[in-house]
């Protein structure tokens, strides 16, 4: 006679569920509401971030031990910053069976970030169990577009009648005792040790047929070492047209040198006085 098993009496085995990352939070403030989907953030702006972990594995004693850490990159893949690490190491009795640790750090978009879609990578560990995982977290970014370039170069020149406008000039057009603005944004400089830049640059104005009647006394520029590499730099200067100038067309030399690259490039512009 075969013996008879009786299978509601047997022990059932469940596997222990699988570390994870879960609830991730993008916001405006800490503690603040989730930003809504397709959010577009700035740059020089900072973002709360949180998020939870949950199947974590505990010891006999009800102890949890995880490790993770947080890091946000460019689309490109350039890290914004240095990895934010911590541990969770708690008793977690039967009473806070539905709790589970918090992750709470602040992402720092870079002042020239670009436009993209940027993301946070979470990696937990749980170190009693061994295992690990990981989430990535997308967001977007809408920031100034400079297209890339190979070499040293001058893009989006632009022309304004004062320091604090916000569009340009469509013609470039100025009275004598108006004074110019010009704004640009140099790249294809190239990076030392540390992502250490070395630009400078300086502008003449010329006469229609070309002479240099004034050139800058002083180069301006950027000589510093960042964590994330400035892909661009924006630059502007003003100059004070006197009150007896001469009507007619004028222009400006822009010279940009790039030290670590051993670089230099040139830019010419036109306007015109009325």
């Amino acid at each position: 006679m075969r013996p008879l098993v009786l299978l509601g009496l047997l022990p059932v085995l469940c596997a222990a569920p699988a570390l994870q990352i879960v609830n991730p939070i993008l916001s405006q403030m800490d503690g603040g509401a989730s930003d809504p989907p397709n959010f577009q953030h700035t740059p020089g702006e900072v973002i709360f971030f949180s998020c939870r972990i949950s199947g974590f594995t505990k010891t006999p004693e009800e102890k949890i031990h995880v490790a993770y850490s947080v890091q946000p990159f460019d689309p490109s893949g350039v890290p914004l910053a240095e990895p934010y690490k911590n541990e969770v190491s708690d008793e977690v009795t039967v009473q806070d069976k539905d709790w589970m640790p918090r992750v709470a750090t602040e992402i720092a978009i870079p002042p020239l970030g670009e436009s993209g879609t940027f993301k946070i990578l979470v990696k937990a560990e749980d170190l009693i169990a061994h295992t690990t995982t990981e989430l990535s977290v997308p967001f977007l970014v809408k920031g100034h577009s400079v297209e890339p370039s190979d070499q040293l170069v001058v893009r989006n020149f632009r022309y304004f009648k004062s320091e604090n406008d916000l569009q340009p000039m469509d013609k470039p057009v100025y009275h004598a005792g108006d004074t110019l603005w010009a704004k640009f944004d140099i790249t294809g400089y190239k990076f030392g040790p540390k992502n250490k830049l070395d630009v400078s640059y300086q502008f003449s104005v010329l006469s229609g047929t070309g002479k240099v009647l004034f050139t800058q006394p002083d180069p301006a520029g950027d000589q510093t070492e960042s964590f994330y590499p400035k892909k661009y730099l924006p630059a502007e200067f003003s100059v004070a047209l006197q009150s007896n100038v001469k009507p007619g067309e004028y222009g400006l030399l822009i010279t940009v040198k790039d030290a670590v690259g051993n670089q230099t490039a040139e830019s010419k512009q036109t306007f015109v006085v009325q």
